[in-house]
């Protein structure tokens, strides 16, 4: 039976992409990053490297980033340089000594929803029972429930005292020394991204600048920030404003190899090695076909599952196939784009 529609057909919702990138995103992600101690051992950082992080430090601001391990207020400085754009680290300290306590306490909540917007205003004005509502909602949060907490009860002066302390104590202690090179790198990070920004569908550029993260467009979100980092490497870090989603992403290889123009992506590299096998391409062109199982493989090409499986994780790791529930299929926005991605990196000088 054919579906009549009975009214206007919606448009689908789409998202602008915006570019961003400063030394002070930098800072505020290392503070953020040193002091995760859950994942501070899967970062591109060595160990070598954080122990001389460690040692510039002095022991007052090592005392400073203990708060920030406790209190979570990385995310303060966050929902700051959020505000505006700064122009260097005297604009932002400026800025922060300028704001009402008033001011400070409501950007320093980030934005929950808009059925949580009415708590959000109630918990400015001093409602313990909108506090425990929403640390209620947010249980499941990693640490939002204590960030909240945090917030509402610590004095301006001392929150105000700590952000402009551990933010110009890191960026002396670690981005001056390396600031033109981090610079550098940011800045061949951002070129790279504003080449390609015509060239693909925002969801296709989320995906490519991210190294893999589909963000489909959802309603009330109009805006989609895209900020270069290199000391969370390999890791992307989410946030949402009111309207806006961020995506602080990692630099790609080729914008901190600059000495060697001849360095590929990573993910390029993947990708022609996962097709340059006739295991893997007999796979692919079954799978596109019409999604295929494991075991559906396993029979057609007459291979052990474990010789199969070790294909399919190669041509998943190169984000060629993806997989929903026990069904693998192709991702032809990677294949779409692949001959793109090898003119740029053959064209970059």
């Amino acid at each position: 039976m054919e579906l009549i529609s009975a009214g206007t057909k919606r448009r689908r919702e789409k998202y602008k992409l915006e570019l961003k990138s400063s030394l002070l995103w930098e800072v505020a992600l290392g503070i953020a990053a040193i002091t995760n101690e859950s994942l501070i051992d899967t970062l591109d950082l060595s160990k070598e490297k954080r122990e001389l992080i460690h040692q510039s430090l002095s022991k007052s601001m090592i005392e400073e980033l203990e708060y920030v391990q406790k209190n979570n207020t990385w995310k303060t400085i966050l929902q700051l340089l959020h505000q505006k754009d700064f122009e260097n680290l005297s604009s932002f300290n400026d800025y922060v000594r300028s704001l009402s306590d008033e001011q400070l306490k409501n950007i320093s909540i980030p934005y929950l929803g808009n059925e949580q917007e009415v708590l959000k205003r109630d918990l400015l004005n001093g409602s313990a029972k909108a506090l425990q509502e929403l640390q209620k909602r947010n249980h499941e949060h990693p640490f939002l429930p204590s960030y909240l907490e945090f917030i509402t009860k610590v004095s301006c002066e001392e929150l105000k005292s700590h952000l402009l302390v551990v933010m110009s104590g890191w960026y002396s202690a670690i981005i001056e020394p390396d600031k033109n090179k981090l610079e550098a790198i940011l800045q061949r990070d951002m070129a790279s991204k504003e080449k390609m920004l015509g060239s693909l569908e925002p969801e296709q550029f989320v995906e490519w600048a991210t190294d893999g993260v589909k963000y489909l467009p959802e309603p009330s979100v109009y805006k989609v920030i895209l900020i270069p980092h290199y000391i969370y490497r390999p890791w992307n870090v989410e946030a949402d404003l009111e309207g806006v989603k961020v995506f602080y992403y990692a630099v790609s290889n080729e914008s901190i190899s600059s000495e060697d123009k001849f360095v590929p992506n990573k993910l390029l590299v993947q990708k022609y090695k996962a097709l340059g096998d006739e295991t893997r391409l007999r796979i692919l062109k079954m799978i596109k076909e019409e999604p295929t199982s494991l075991q559906e493989l396993t029979t057609e090409l007459k291979l052990g599952k474990t010789t199969v499986h070790h294909h399919l994780k190669i041509l998943k790791s190169a984000r060629v196939v993806s997989q929903n529930s026990n069904k693998y299929s192709i991702d032809d926005s990677v294949l779409d784009h692949l001959p793109t991605d090898l003119k740029l990196f053959l064209e970059r000088d």
